[in-house]
């Protein structure tokens, strides 16, 4: 399953993402890529069954407690946890998953093909929501530059 470049524009088409494994901890990478998006503009949901709220914002406990209006979702947890997940957004009627590279797993991958799903698995979301910065910048200059970029 590779994605393409229309997979991820339409992904990033929609300004409502919810995000399955929002850290409470600021220095975690789901806590900054929750904390990213929302600069970004994007109407973020975070998912996390521990918490209520993450950096002011309301938390829900489980995909499936989303409002119906939530299509897209970023999946940013342990891979054991991930294909639960996926079955929990396809329960919910959720039809754009993106499984954050190294949060993937055969299981989850398998399940989420099973489906009619807009399905993007092995990218960081962070080196496609623009402006791209940091680190990020530089593994998209990278991937570009040995064309390793969706297409």
């Amino acid at each position: 399953m590779k994605a393409t470049k229309t997979s991820i524009d339409n992904f990033l088409s929609s300004r409502k993402i919810a995000i399955a494994g929002v850290s409470r901890n600021p220095k975690k990478f789901g806590h900054q890529v929750f904390i990213h998006l929302k600069k970004r503009g994007f109407e973020v949901y975070p998912v996390n069954p521990g918490t209520d709220t993450i950096a002011g914002t309301p938390c829900f406990r489980t995909v499936g407690s989303l409002p119906l209006n939530v299509h897209h979702l970023l999946i940013i947890t342990p891979k054991k946890q991930t294909r639960d997940v996926v079955a929990e957004a396809i329960a919910k009627g959720i039809d754009n998953i993106w499984i954050q590279q190294m949060s993937d797993s055969p299981e989850s991958i398998e399940l989420a093909m099973s489906h009619p799903i807009n399905l993007i698995t092995k990218e960081c979301i962070l080196m496609y929501v623009d402006p791209v910065e940091g680190i990020h910048k530089f593994h998209k200059t990278i991937k570009r530059f040995f064309g390793l970029l969706p297409k």
